[in-house]
């Protein structure tokens, strides 16, 4: 074994042991629904605002948009990772947080579909949630195992990337199984230390062996591949900048996996904490990602014959055995942290929004229900594992574009009506159900476009909106901001009669004794 192997075997049988450890030590927080799905809402600050950010950066991130960003957008493409932590992180703690934690505690609601159902007297919005997040996040989760193969094979050699996905989810679904929500945050909390010290190593080491700062950003503004829009501001394409950090940041306030984590943060003051201690930790790692990748062009890549996920183990390929090691820990972290939270988020919907209903004379026994949910763990992580390996050795079109539209498909059916759900009175049943259609119709025309089943290069602004899912996600999103709260406006009837009861959540006071002991 040369070196680079032997150093990453080690790293990765610590790695393996460890999590393993921790899903054995966190069976006594999963006994129930409440302790399997939420923590039993005691989840501290710290734990919180990693699993929040390990769910958020995964190694699509490191490997896919750091390199096909990094190299449309040389360091311009900063701006993506400072998106994600101003407007993904801050002012998704600040907006939601609280409201989110107060309200579903409240409506005893565990998941975003059920947060629906409860918020707006509706067991149809509830199902229909369920079904669209099961549609929407099978492909997302398979397209975690991206980029994996190259990096392995750097280190062995060749290894076959089945055998890489295997491992990942054979290891993720292990820890989630035993130990449910707990066992994930405490795992997200040590990939999410490697992470930071793994981006850290590797921005360091690459500027390093480019003759520093000063000298890379010469290189990337005088190179062979590079040119002074690489080294610029906003890079040569601002427009489709600032649909990129829309899109990748915005859309984080949609999506169940990341919303969920406000529903399980201990109290006020750990979201307080939370909300510095994510924006710290999404400036590190996306940030640095999105930097790191704008040196791409400093390499010789064939991007038309290797695509853009060759861009990053191509820079890295060139370092020290030891640094390889760390970035292998590093991709796996970022992969299976945002794995077993999908998961996680996948069975607990599918079992309480979908399943449990059709008993409605009886609920599922606690019992069952956790029977249910860890079959259900497994299920999603077979299925996506299968669809990761189908769509890498078949280069199957459908499934690559199904991978691509899930972040729009989710955020734009969600994002608006959770969002308005939380803050206005007024918002009615029928807004919600356009917003589903909204999101969910105008991505799978995105997928009918991107497939070529249907042509819309005759009309500007439509073939503007479906230049690319990244262009139809925003669209998605922005839409239904817009359309809630008109439709909401137009359908008084749909408007649930419990509005004066939920809100009052917000408005609990307490009374606290007062001594006087100056008298009159």
């Amino acid at each position: 074994m040369n070196p680079t192997m032997i150093i990453t075997t080690a790293l990765i049988v610590v790695f393996f042991a460890g999590m393993t450890l921790i899903g054995i030590r966190s069976r006594k927080h999963a006994s129930d629904v409440n302790g399997f799905v939420l923590g039993s809402r005691s989840v501290g600050p710290w734990l919180s605002a990693f699993a929040f950010g390990t769910s958020y950066f995964s190694a699509v991130i490191f490997v896919g948009y750091a390199g096909q960003f990094g190299w449309n957008f040389g360091i311009a493409s900063t701006w993506i990772g400072l998106g994600n932590a101003f407007i993904g992180s801050l002012l998704a703690w600040l907006i939601l947080g609280r409201r989110t934690r107060i309200m579903t505690q409240h409506l005893s609601s565990r998941t975003m579909p059920d947060f629906f159902g409860s918020r707006f007297l509706s067991p149809g919005l509830k199902v229909a949630a369920s079904v669209i997040t099961f549609i929407f996040l099978v492909p997302y989760t398979a397209s975690l195992y991206n980029g994996l193969s190259r990096l392995f094979s750097m280190a062995y050699n060749g290894i076959d990337y089945s055998v890489c996905v295997i491992i990942m989810a054979v290891l993720t679904g292990t820890y989630v199984v035993i130990g449910g929500y707990m066992a994930t945050a405490l795992n997200d909390f040590i990939q999410g230390m490697i992470m930071l010290g793994g981006i850290a190593a590797v921005i360091i080491a690459v500027i390093k062996a480019n003759g520093g700062l000063s000298a890379a950003m010469e290189k990337l503004a005088t190179g062979e591949n590079g040119g002074w829009e690489y080294a610029s501001f906003l890079g040569k394409d601002p427009v489709f900048l600032l649909f990129v950090v829309l899109l990748t940041s915005l859309g984080t306030w949609g999506l169940p996996q990341m919303v969920g984590k406000f529903y399980a943060i201990k109290n006020e003051d750990s979201i307080k904490k939370g909300t510095v201690i994510s924006t710290v930790f999404a400036l590190i790692v996306a940030g640095g990602c999105y930097f790191l990748g704008g040196f791409g062009r400093l390499y010789d890549v064939d991007v038309a014959a290797e695509g853009f996920d060759a861009i990053i183990p191509h820079m890295l390929s060139t370092l020290s055995p030891a640094i390889i090691g760390i970035v292998i820990v590093l991709v796996l972290s970022a992969s299976m942290s945002t794995l077993s939270s999908l998961v996680l988020t996948s069975a607990s919907t599918i079992t309480l929004d979908f399943i449990n209903p059709l008993f409605p004379k009886k609920d599922m026994s606690e019992k069952k229900k956790m029977i249910v949910m860890r079959s259900f763990i497994l299920v999603f992580i077979v299925i996506s594992a299968l669809i990761a390996i189908f769509q890498a050795k078949s280069k199957n079109v459908f499934i690559a574009q199904m991978m691509g539209v899930s972040w729009g498909a989710l955020a734009g059916s969600f994002l608006a009506p959770f969002l308005y759900g939380l803050y206005m009175r007024k918002t009615s049943k029928a807004a919600v159900i356009a917003s589903f259609v909204w999101g969910t119709g105008l991505e799978i025309l995105q997928l009918l476009v991107s497939l070529g089943a249907v042509d819309v290069s005759s009309v500007p602004l439509i073939s503007f909106i479906f230049r690319n899912s990244i262009y139809s996600g925003v669209f998605a999103m922005v839409g239904g901001l817009v359309i809630v709260p008109v439709v909401s406006l137009l359908t008084p009837k749909s408007r649930p009669s419990n509005v004066a009861e939920v809100f009052s959540c917000y408005d609990t006071s307490r009374t606290v004794g007062i001594t006087d002991n100056l008298g009159r």
